[in-house]
């Protein structure tokens, strides 16, 4: 499974890095920030591949804009 943050589009609520403190963090500057990962160079989304995604689903259910997005590797 691959998780996939698109910051530039996150407004600082926190709610992932509450739900998620294993997958998300807070920045510096207030904006979530999904640990470990690779800045994809096409998309500008961060992505890290995972076998569990622990609780990053329910980070992904609570983000008010919805950018946290889980996908099935290809």
């Amino acid at each position: 499974m691959k998780i996939i943050h698109e910051k530039s589009k996150c407004i600082g609520c926190g709610a992932c890095a509450a739900i998620c403190a294993k997958m998300f963090e807070m920045d510096e500057s207030g904006i979530a920030q999904l640990k470990n990962s690779v800045i994809n160079p096409d998309s500008k989304s961060y992505e890290i591949e995972v076998e569990d995604l622990a609780c990053a689903k329910d980070a992904a259910e609570s983000c008010p804009v919805e950018i946290i997005h889980i996908v099935e590797k290809k």
